[in-house]
């Protein structure tokens, strides 16, 4: 068991001392020192206290080494994410991890979104995944890049490198924001979307190029969603030929109004 390896992370990661944690869980301090020492064994009560305390099942103190876990999985711990709390409801990921256990971020590339439709829950199949690093982004998240084709998303070129991080709690997702989205019939697919879990659970997909219509895909659809962060491409975005145009059209209404200007200056008046 990890229980005494694991009060001792867990009051060290919130940076609190013994005598914090005591006053808390109304223990004496020399019980919870005993606890983390492994000089005495706690009783049920004891346990419930400390699993209330860190939001973490007795379960888990018991069985889980969290030292072991990155910090991805711990910020869920955290979070609420805890299976043994929340049940089979919880959207458990397959992940990977550095040599320093640190959250990989997998490499989805296009020849290989059939495999990840059928295997994106097998921690085997993830593990052949290309991996890498993006120093400026949370250890505390998760983060997958998924390779996007076609023109639908345009101006984001067709073949951009899209990096979304990991969304568990899909009531949170927030209208007009982008997202990836592993459908169990069309695969990966990069949209703006409308929230309608609670009122009908279904999301509304729109694209951002105004030729494709919108379409209603139901929740019990879904396997995995992921928060568009950023993206990375080759190629320039292409430029909008209608914001052009409103931009001469503006100018020339401009150039326009400085002629009267003008014509009104020299002859004191449009009317004389």
């Amino acid at each position: 068991m990890y229980f005494s390896s694991n009060l001792k992370f867990l009051r060290k990661r919130k940076g609190r001392t013994q005598d914090e944690v005591a006053y808390n869980i109304e223990m004496k301090r020399s019980t919870l020192s005993g606890y983390e020492n492994e000089v005495s064994q706690p009783n049920i009560e004891a346990l419930l206290a400390f699993s209330k305390y860190y939001g973490i099942s007795i379960d888990t103190l018991l069985k889980i080494d969290l030292s072991k876990l990155s910090a991805f999985h711990l910020s869920q711990l955290e979070n609420g994410a805890d299976v043994y709390i929340t049940g089979s409801k919880i959207r458990v990921l397959a992940t990977t991890v550095d040599s320093s256990n640190n959250e990989n971020i997998e490499l989805i590339p296009e020849k290989a979104k059939a495999g990840y439709r059928s295997g994106f829950a097998d921690p085997e199949y993830i593990k052949t995944l290309q991996t890498f690093q993006l120093p400026f982004l949370s250890r505390e998240k998760k983060y997958r890049t998924f390779q996007i084709s076609g023109d639908s998303m345009l101006p984001i070129p067709d073949g951009s490198w899209i990096t979304g991080e990991f969304v568990q709690n899909w009531k949170l997702l927030r209208d007009r924001h982008a997202y990836v989205v592993l459908t169990m019939d069309d695969g990966i697919v990069f949209k703006v979307i409308e929230n309608r879990i609670q009122a009908n659970g279904a999301l509304i997909m729109h694209s951002f190029n105004p030729i494709y219509n919108p379409y209603e895909i139901p929740i019990t659809e879904i396997k995995e969603i992921w928060k568009f962060i950023n993206y990375i491409s080759s190629e320039l975005p292409k430029p909008n030929s209608y914001n052009e145009n409103l931009i001469r059209s503006i100018e020339t209404l401009k150039n326009d109004v400085e002629k009267i200007k003008k014509q009104v200056g020299q002859t004191g008046g449009l009317f004389d």
